[in-house]
């Protein structure tokens, strides 16, 4: 945004508050965070939802009101960001980003609330980890698009009622189990992001290439798919550290080989697995014969908290089919020996 934008800001914690353009300035170069796509017809991948938010926007559009609150709901990495910006793009109108955690006190999200314009968009990331106060002041804004403030302390504070224009909130979360139920019912509505396949994967390690500049040889964007685990974000970040390989050893062309080579330097094997997921995996088939063994020494075992591997191992290998939580335990499965090259023995199915 320019810098008529900044009465937006106007009462706002700046460190809860930013404007964010997706469009270069000037002469501004395009950068790597400026892989996102500025419209929904240029989101690759989850159809079925691009369907339904295209469908949600143009309603809105044709009765000339602001859409109804969304939430986006799904793992890091798989565009809900980008598609709150689009939102907001299709629309036409400036966006709002903060976050739940820079959000410390109901008066923060006050000041912010009381700042927007007429169909404005206001991003909140991590909307899960709101504080309780400001929370409760958000259903009140959401639904009856006021807040009320508080004038004075003690016996003598009163509260005066501020009425807000009409906005759209955007909510974003991880974890949307950890949502109270009277805030996720003020969503009119509900996205649910779901992980990649390799062929939409492929689409969009091409479309991002292209910005970067990389020229990618057959079969190498599909190496890269393989080994981005479901996740655009974790893809458009191997493909930035191939583009380096490219440029240290000046080629012209990346090659299947290529990427091979690279990502075997940064330790990312042929099904994504990292150095962490495969110490856990080591751990468990050499150390464990199998298992089943217990979170606390299984992270031990590896050197890791155990709250590490279960947030950020755990979901891909048990996803993947090379780890199985049972009530003794974790467990290797057989695809897990396989992937190691060790011979499972004859009872690894047994367990299950």
């Amino acid at each position: 945004m320019g810098t008529g934008n900044a009465q937006y800001n106007d009462g706002a914690r700046e460190e809860s508050l930013r404007m964010v353009s997706s469009e270069p300035q000037g002469n501004e170069q395009v950068s790597d965070e400026q892989l996102r796509p500025h419209s929904l017809e240029g989101f690759i991948g989850q159809p079925t939802l691009k369907a339904q938010l295209q469908l949600f926007l143009d309603a809105a559009r044709k009765r000339d009101v602001p859409p109804d609150h969304i939430l986006l709901a799904g793992p890091p990495g798989l565009g809900k960001t980008t598609l709150a910006m689009i939102v907001a793009q299709e629309l036409g109108v400036p966006i709002r980003v903060t976050s739940g955690p820079a959000i410390q006190h109901a008066g923060d999200l006050a000041s912010i609330l009381s700042s927007l314009d007429t169909g404005e968009v206001l991003f909140i990331d991590e909307i899960h980890r709101l504080p309780r106060p400001a929370e409760e002041l958000l259903y009140i804004a959401m639904e009856d698009f006021r807040v009320d403030v508080m004038v004075g302390k003690g016996p003598g504070a009163s509260s005066i009622p501020l009425t807000l224009p009409r906005f759209t909130a955007i909510g974003a979360t991880t974890r949307e189990g950890m949502l109270p139920s009277p805030l996720r019912a003020r969503f009119g509505f509900t996205a649910h992001l779901d992980f990649y396949p390799h062929e939409e994967l492929e689409r969009l390690i091409e479309r991002s290439a292209k910005v970067l500049g990389v020229s990618l040889g057959s079969g190498s964007a599909e190496k890269l798919s393989m080994r981005s685990r479901g996740t655009p974000r974790i893809a458009n970040r191997l493909l930035r550290r191939v583009r380096d390989w490219a440029v240290v050893h000046d080629l012209s062309e990346v090659t299947p080989g290529n990427v091979e080579d690279a990502l075997e330097l940064y330790q990312v094997d042929s099904a994504g697995l990292d150095r962490l997921d495969l110490a856990v995996l080591q751990a468990m088939v050499k150390r464990f014969d199998g298992g089943p063994v217990g979170l606390n020494n299984l992270s031990a075992m590896v050197g890791e908290e155990a709250e590490t591997v279960e947030t950020v191992c755990e979901p891909y290998l048990v996803r993947e089919g090379f780890l199985a939580r049972t009530p003794r335990g974790r467990v290797a499965t057989e695809k897990a020996w396989h992937h190691l090259g060790v011979e499972p023995p004859d009872d690894v199915n047994k367990l299950f």
